[in-house]
């Protein structure tokens, strides 16, 4: 299986060396989207990529985090890859736990691989999230699993393998912060084997933001479930019958 480790980076110039060398050790082939970086993150990339080899897609403005995964993920596809690792760069998510989502690629009983900092309690956690982050993050899993039949634990982590093949499959055109929404929509309306795989739960800057109204977790809230009912009355046709009863009523007013 040739993996691809996509790395969405937007101003990282304090982690992304250290983040970068560490994914390197594990991993051959690495991407980096550089989504309008307004500080020194381009050079930082510059630097690394010629030492290690890297691959790197750069937005001229700031085009969104669902925009850099979109891209990542074409990548992938046009340069032969059969999966791709999607993580931050801002030491949220380790890089020693690429081995684990290598060795559950390898069983080759899944489509998508998300991490989920929720799945085992025994893991031990660094820092703690903001209370409004956590809440956001129950409120929607619970929601994307009773509204898709879904057994989720985590709905918004972005350490994540994806089969390419699966992603050929879907059409994803959420540019922003919305994109996990559909993306839980359209796996489940294709049938997609979904498994969880537990990672530290690491927050190093609660005060990280997102950016204009979404700062608002009220209006961040709204946004998600706004994106997540969109892609749901788009895909009623198509989502597993258990899963669509009553969907087409709640969504679009439909028999």
């Amino acid at each position: 299986m040739r993996t691809l480790v996509a790395i969405p980076v937007y101003n990282e110039q304090e982690t992304l060396r250290s983040v970068v060398e560490h994914v390197r050790r594990y991993a051959d082939h690495v991407l980096l989207v550089d989504d309008g970086s307004t500080d020194d993150t381009p050079l930082e990339i510059e630097t690394v990529r010629r030492r290690l080899g890297l691959d790197v897609i750069r937005h001229e403005g700031n085009l969104g985090y669902g925009r850099s995964l979109r891209d990542a993920f074409a990548r992938a596809a046009d340069r032969g890859f059969d999966w791709v690792v999607t993580m931050d760069c801002d030491e949220q998510h380790e890089p020693d736990a690429l081995p684990e989502f290598f060795e559950r690629i390898a069983r080759d009983d899944a489509d998508i691989i998300s991490g989920s900092r929720y799945l085992d309690h025994s893991v031990e956690s660094d820092g703690t999230a903001p209370a409004s982050r956590r809440e956001i993050n129950r409120l929607v899993t619970d929601e994307l699993n009773e509204r898709l039949g879904l057994r989720l634990t985590d709905g918004f982590c972005g350490f994540k393998a994806h089969r390419v093949e699966t992603l050929r499959r879907l059409n994803l055109t959420e540019d922003g912060y919305a994109f996990p929404m559909q993306l839980w929509v359209q796996l489940r309306a294709i049938r997609a084997r979904i498994i969880e795989l537990p990672v530290r739960l690491i927050y190093n800057d609660p005060n990280r933001t997102f950016g204009g109204d979404l700062d608002d977790a009220t209006n961040r809230l709204r946004h998600y479930r706004t994106t997540m009912h969109e892609e749901i009355c788009r895909s009623a046709d198509t989502l597993p019958e258990r899963a669509a009863r009553g969907l087409l009523v709640r969504c679009c007013g439909r028999a």
